[in-house]
C-alpha cells in the first residue's frame, strides 16, 4: 500500500527504514494540544471565509475535541507510519467524520505553517511557565533576604576573602539575575507573538483567508507579515533556548556557591536531608546532589542551543527537513529547566543559615582593610594609593602576629594615624556593612531598597 499523504506523486512504497528515520511522531506528539488548538482556529477561519460550511466546521471541531479526549485518556493509537502528530490527528479525524470533510481541514495551510504554529504556541506557553517559576524562586530568595539583613558573612573575589556583606545582600544578587531572566523571557515572548498560520508552504495561498482572525483565536498579537519568513523562522525557539541557557548559568552559579557553603570547609549553610543524598560506602556523607545535578544539566542546555544554531546557520529558504531537529532539544531544555527551578526553589525554602559560622569566617582574610584605607582618605586627606600602602603594611604586621585585623587591640600602636577610638569603630563588621553609602551597596538601608525593587517587580510595577 502506498503512503496516503503523497501517493499521487510516488509510484512505489516508502522504505520502512525511511518511514522510521523520517518520522517525528515519537517526540512531536507532545504538541497534540497545540495542533488541535491550531486546527480548531483554522476551521473557524475557513468557515468565516466561506471556504467550508458551518456544518463541516462543526464536524471538524467536534472530531478534534474527541481526538484530544482520546489522547488524554490514552486511548489514541499512535502509528509511526503517520510520520508526525499533524498527520496522525488528520488521519484520525477523517476516520471519525469521513475523508470528504476531514480532508478539507488542510485547505489553505501546509504542514510547514502548521508545525511552526504548534511549536510557537508551545514555546509561548513554556515561556510563561518559566516566568512564573522564576517569580516563585525570587519570592523564596526575598524571604531569606528579609530575614538576614544583618547576618554578616564574607564576600569573595578570586574565591579569596574580600569584604564583609550580609547574607541578604548575597542572596539578592541572585534574585536580580533571575529578575533579568524574566525580563529576557518577556522580551522574547513579544518577538514570538506573531502567527505564521496561513503562510502555507512558503508563498501563501490563493484562497481569500483571514489570517488575523486565526491569529486572534490563537492568542497571537498579530501575524507574521511575510509567509516565507513565517515558515522558516525558528528565532523564537533559539530565543527560548538562549534564555534557558542563561537561566541555567545563573542557577549553576548559585548551586556552585551552595555546594561550597554547605561543605565542611565553609559550613555556612545546611541543606535539608530531604534534598540531600548519602554515600554507598561512607556513612558520614551528605551530598548536595540537587545542586550538582542542576550544575550538570547546564551543559545540556548549552548544547541544545548550539545544536539548533548549527542546524539553522546555513539553511536556504524556506522550509527544510533539517528543521525537524528543532524540537527535541527545546523539549529537553524546557523539561530540565522546569524541573530544576521547581526543586531548587523547594530546596532553598528549607536551607538553614549558620550565622555564627559566617561571622567567624569574617575573622579571616582581613576583610576590614578597605575600611581602614577609606578612613585615611576621608579623614586624613591621604591619597588612596598611599593609604592602600599604609594599610598593606598594617596587614603584614598583623600576619606576623598571627592575627586578623578584626582581632587587633593595638591598631593605633601599629599605625599612629588610627587613634584608639577610631580603631575600635573601624574594626567592627556591622559598622563596615553600614558604612557603605553608594547605591546598590551592602548597607542595610540599601538592601531594604533592593528588596523593595524586587517586590515592586513581582507586583508588576515598573522597574528601572
Amino acid at each position: 500500500m502506498k503512503n496516503s499523504m503523497w501517493s499521487g506523486r510516488f509510484e512505489s512504497q516508502s522504505s520502512e527504514l525511511l518511514q522510521v528515520f523520517n518520522a517525528s511522531l515519537t517526540f512531536d506528539k507532545l504538541l497534540y494540544k497545540q495542533d488541535i488548538q491550531g486546527s480548531i482556529a483554522h476551521a473557524n477561519m475557513l468557515c468565516h471565509c466561506a471556504i467550508i460550511s458551518e456544518a463541516e466546521k462543526d464536524a471538524m471541531i467536534k472530531g478534534l475535541k474527541q481526538i484530544e479526549a482520546e489522547i488524554e485518556a490514552r486511548n489514541f493509537s499512535f502509528d509511526i507510519k503517520d510520520e508526525d502528530i499533524h498527520m496522525a490527528i488528520e488521519k484520525r479525524l477523517s476516520a471519525l467524520i469521513g475523508a470528504e470533510i476531514g480532508g478539507k481541514l488542510h485547505t489553505a495551510r501546509s504542514r510547514n505553517d502548521q508545525v511552526v504554529t504548534d511549536f510557537k504556541l508551545f514555546a509561548k506557553e513554556q515561556n510563561q511557565l518559566l516566568q512564573n517559576l522564576l517569580k516563585e524562586l525570587i519570592e523564596t530568595l526575598l524571604t531569606h533576604a528579609k530575614t538576614h539583613k544583618t547576618t554578616i558573612m564574607p564576600s569573595f573575589t578570586h574565591l579569596q576573602h574580600a569584604q564583609p556583606i550580609s547574607f541578604s545582600f548575597w542572596i539578592l544578587s541572585y534574585a536580580f539575575m533571575f529578575m533579568r531572566d524574566i525580563k529576557r523571557l518577556k522580551a522574547s515572548f513579544e518577538l514570538a507573538d506573531f502567527s505564521p498560520l496561513g503562510s502555507c508552504a512558503c508563498a501563501g495561498t490563493s484562497y481569500k483567508t483571514d489570517r488575523t482572525m486565526s491569529a486572534n483565536l490563537l492568542g497571537f498579537k498579530d501575524i507574521m507579515p511575510n509567509a516565507m519568513d513565517g515558515v522558516s523562522d525558528r528565532d523564537f525557539a533559539l530565543d527560548l533556548l538562549y534564555n534557558i541557557a542563561v537561566i541555567f548559568m545563573h542557577t549553576s552559579r548559585l548551586c556552585e556557591e551552595l555546594i561550597l557553603f554547605s561543605s565542611a570547609e565553609f559550613d555556612f549553610i545546611q541543606i535539608s536531608d530531604a534534598y540531600s543524598t548519602g554515600s554507598s560506602i561512607m556513612p558520614q556523607k551528605k551530598n548536595p546532589d540537587v545542586c550538582e545535578l542542576i550544575r550538570g544539566k547546564t551543559g545540556r542546555a548549552y548544547g541544545n542551543l548550539i545544536a539548533l544554531l548549527t542546524t539553522m546557520k546555513a539553511l536556504p529558504l524556506a522550509y527544510n527537513k533539517d528543521m525537524q531537529e528543532d524540537k527535541e532539544g527545546l523539549f529537553d531544555s524546557v523539561k530540565n529547566a522546569t524541573q530544576s527551578l521547581i526543586i531548587l526553589n523547594a530546596m532553598l525554602k528549607e536551607i538553614s543559615i549558620k550565622k555564627e559560622n559566617m561571622l567567624k569566617a569574617c575573622q579571616k582574610g582581613h576583610l576590614l582593610a578597605t575600611d581602614l584605607a577609606d578612613f585615611l582618605v576621608r579623614e586624613k586627606n591621604i591619597p588612596f594609593r598611599k593609604a592602600h600602602f599604609i594599610v598593606g603594611e598594617v596587614v603584614a604586621k598583623a600576619d606576623k602576629m598571627g592575627l586578623d585585623l578584626s582581632e587587633l587591640s593595638n591598631l593605633h600602636e601599629l599605625e599612629p594615624l588610627f587613634d584608639e577610638v577610631n580603631a575600635k569603630r573601624l574594626l567592627n563588621f556591622e559598622n563596615s556593612l553600614n558604612a557603605k553609602q553608594s547605591e546598590g551597596s551592602s548597607a542595610v538601608k540599601s538592601v531594604e531598597k533592593q528588596i523593595k525593587i524586587l517586590e515592586n517587580f513581582l507586583k508588576g510595577d515598573k522597574v528601572a
